[in-house]
């Protein structure tokens, strides 16, 4: 293995491989080695590409020549197990018994390239309906989705509807005194319901298409 000097500062292929991490993480792709040059500063193309093929060669990254953006964190690659936990409504809210029997029963458990979870412990849950179309969720995907108390305006979240004993998978939008619950489906109408009466159970972090 080839080393660098360093005085104790990250050296050149640790900041190259913080960088490919941080840009995955920010885009959901890996970057160019233009890109990598530019945001670290780097020299040349060629130093950019004798450090790939170092980490390459160490086993810390994949690449697959005839295909574009292809570096691969290895360790991102590995399986990770996932509790599937059910099925959610993209549609009206499906019923539910309560909210610690719905997070706490795994009914199966899949395995996904470590990638798609970003280091996160995640859930899985089947969609049911067709009100995500529009944001690329269709009937039978199943998403992955971050535990989460708390939603920002826009995110894809995992809500329940306490009155209603009920949980639906929408966009997420506060409006004065309520809430506005958004289908990613124009012929689908708005769910709209007061602060106290929402549980956000978790924020969609990927979608998986079953073949």
């Amino acid at each position: 293995m080839a080393k660098e000097k360093t005085n104790g500062a990250p050296t050149t292929r640790e900041r190259i491989m913080r960088y490919i991490r941080d840009f995955v993480d920010e885009h959901g792709y890996a970057p160019t080695i233009r890109e990598i040059l530019r945001g670290l500063g780097i020299s040349s193309t060629s130093v950019v590409q004798y450090h790939l093929n170092v980490l390459e060669r160490d086993g810390q990254i994949h690449r697959d020549p005839d295909i574009f953006r292809s570096i691969q964190l290895v360790d991102r690659r590995r399986p990770m197990p996932i509790p599937l936990l059910g099925s959610i409504a993209a549609g009206e809210p499906l019923p539910v018994l309560n909210s610690d029997s719905w997070i706490n029963e795994a009914q199966d458990v899949l395995e996904v390239p470590g990638y798609l979870t970003k280091g996160r412990q995640v859930y899985a849950l089947k969609v049911r309906g067709l009100s995500m179309v529009e944001a690329l969720i269709d009937d039978g995907d199943i998403v992955l989705l971050e535990p989460a108390s708390t939603a920002e305006d826009g995110e894809t979240v995992a809500v329940r509807l306490k009155d209603e004993q009920g949980v639906t998978l929408k966009k997420f939008y506060r409006e004065s005194k309520r809430v506005r619950l958004q289908p990613a489906n124009r012929l689908l109408p708005a769910i709209y319901s007061t602060p106290d009466n929402i549980e956000v159970q978790g924020r969609v972090v990927g979608v998986i298409r079953p073949l």
